[in-house]
């Protein structure tokens, strides 16, 4: 393995094992750990994959994760591995898709947030631009509660590209903007591809992907107070999804 990456956390560990999709180096255990179901969850599920586990000082993995936040545990894993975005397109060909786009989004909790409310909203990729925006690291892993390896992680180097290709592949294009005049519930989500651009809390969305998308959409406030948060915008247009589907599923 020639790149080491950390997961931390016994959410996020215990999701990385089960999911498969990364290579363990080793995964350490706070010698001081209470022994609770989860960090036995963590033990079962390496002996059954031959992933070593080791017992070391708490003060070992606090040089490692500074922020005290590993709750005893820290896996040494490969970075994730990004998807091809033609491999995605093919892979989920002549089936509903659903796909977020983020456009400078720099904040690591942020990202992880998306992630998490994006796999309960049953979407199927996150779309990052090589540069100009925060890419999955340990902090992403650990706000995503290993949500990260639910999905696909899609890079790119060029978001207009990305789009102009989605779009050829019949996936209608909703930037999130707070000048849009639709609200986001006006919408219909229920029988279409989508892709939803979300934009940084202060630059918003470049000027050339809101040229290209179908639709505009806002959350309408009740006050001028216009600061929410991008994770939370997200999950509230992604939720809106999930109901008019489940609405519309219980009606047939």
């Amino acid at each position: 393995m020639t790149e080491i990456s950390c997961i931390y956390g016994k959410n996020s560990v215990i999701e990385a094992l089960e999911s498969g999709n990364r290579e363990f180096n080793r995964i350490l255990i706070s010698n001081t750990a209470r022994a609770d179901e989860k960090i036995e969850k963590i033990k079962e599920l390496a002996k059954k994959s031959g992933i070593v586990f080791q017992f070391v000082t708490k003060d070992k993995l606090n040089q490692m994760v500074p922020e005290a936040r590993h709750q005893g545990v820290i896996a040494q894993v490969s970075p994730v591995r990004y998807e091809e975005l033609d491999d995605f397109i093919e892979k989920n060909n002549g089936n509903l898709t659903s796909v977020i786009i983020l456009d400078g989004v720099e904040d690591s909790h942020n990202l992880g947030a998306i992630i998490r409310s994006a796999v309960c909203a049953g979407v199927k990729g996150i779309i990052l631009p090589s540069r100009r925006g925060v890419l999955v690291n340990s902090t992403v892993e650990k706000t995503s509660a290993g949500a990260v390896n639910s999905i696909s992680i899609i890079k790119v180097n060029s978001l207009v590209n990305a789009v102009q290709k989605l779009k050829e592949n019949n996936y209608w294009v909703i930037a999130s903007d707070h000048h849009a005049e639709d609200n986001y519930y006006d919408i219909d989500y229920t029988d279409m591809n989508f892709v939803l651009i979300m934009g940084a809390e202060h630059s918003g969305i470049s000027k050339s992907l809101l040229k290209l998308s179908d639709f505009r959409v806002k959350i309408p406030m009740l006050t001028n107070f216009n600061s929410l948060n991008v994770s939370n915008a997200a999950a509230i247009i992604l939720f809106e999804s999930v109901r008019q589907k489940l609405t519309t599923n219980l009606g047939k």
